[in-house]
């Protein structure tokens, strides 16, 4: 059921490939950009600087800051697709990004004051867009659209994952050093293929391609058994464009497997950026991020955290 709601989502690949900021190389900011797209708890939890948010009263702080009065009004895209949003619906709060939304609304004091509006991708990272508080498409945060934007404290850090076909040498893979003796291939010039020589050392030299596409075909023609990969990519590579594959898992942030971070994307210099910087450290150390990432973007995508043993 799961994959057949991702195949549905088609599109999703053309919006991953839209954070990038070339359509060369790989998708979700990863694969579209020369390199971008958890795990449970502590792999799930954005690694990245939470500049100036320690933790604090986020509701306060959002006092009078909002573009209508005791309302929050939040983007995402038109349509809105699985596993970020199921059934192109925010407002249910089912999906990743419906779920993070909805958890920092209540941080900010907005628990059920929300409003949804929907916007292109391309006009929100143009910062052309001020019809909404926040928005988020799983926009990469780099620093060519923070001249235009501004962005929160990352919600969540694209992990590397590895995929196969479901019947090949890869299908019993649980810990990262099952994949030395496989033959592992990736787009060169990636975080991927870097974590395979970095992290994974594979007994043989890894095939490196001039693009993911090179790759599918290497792994279409069994000249690979796995294709390293950002998460977003390996699940839309599985459900839309290889039939018969499986992302066999991702690997955690602390064995060196996180690729490019997504923020909440707001108008420069927006006054409420220090407020959702508060919820998202809130939910963070609570470890509410954390149960909602691994929840749609690990349990429910079917894509375990492997083990670093």
């Amino acid at each position: 059921m799961k994959r057949q709601i991702l195949a549905t989502a088609a599109m999703v690949g053309l919006l991953l490939a839209a954070c990038g900021d070339d359509d060369t190389t790989t998708s979700s900011d990863t694969t579209a950009a020369a390199d971008t797209t958890i795990a449970a708890t502590d792999t799930t939890t954005p690694t990245a600087d939470t500049t100036g948010a320690t933790g604090g009263d986020a509701k306060a702080c959002a006092e009078g800051k909002t573009l209508k009065a005791g309302q929050l009004t939040i983007a995402t895209g038109d349509p809105a697709f699985p596993p970020y949003v199921l059934d192109d619906a925010p407002e249910s709060g089912e999906g990743f990004e419906a779920a993070v939304a909805l958890a920092v609304a209540k941080e900010l004091g907005f628990e059920g004051k929300v409003d949804w509006v929907r916007t292109s991708f391309d006009t929100a990272v143009a910062g052309s867009d001020s019809t909404n508080d926040f928005n988020l498409q799983q926009f990469t945060i780099n620093d060519e659209r923070k001249q235009v934007v501004s962005f929160s404290d990352p919600y969540y850090t694209a992990n590397q994952a590895v995929l196969g076909y479901t019947d090949g040498p890869g299908k019993d893979v649980t810990k990262l050093s099952d994949l030395k003796s496989l033959r592992l291939g990736a787009a060169a010039g990636t975080t991927s293929l870097q974590f395979i020589l970095d992290v994974i050392k594979p007994d043989a030299e890894p095939f490196a391609f001039n693009s993911n596409a090179d790759a599918k075909t290497a792994l279409d023609n069994k000249q690979i058994d796995a294709i390293i990969t950002d998460l977003p990519t390996g699940l839309y590579i599985s459900a839309v464009e290889i039939e018969g594959t499986k992302v066999f898992g991702q690997f955690p942030i602390d064995a060196g497997g996180a690729g490019d971070q997504w923020g909440l994307l707001l108008t420069k210099d927006n006054p409420l950026t220090e407020c959702t910087n508060l919820a998202i450290a809130n939910l963070t150390a609570s470890g509410e991020l954390a149960t909602i990432t691994d929840k749609w973007m690990g349990e429910w995508s079917d894509a375990p955290t492997l083990s670093k043993d």
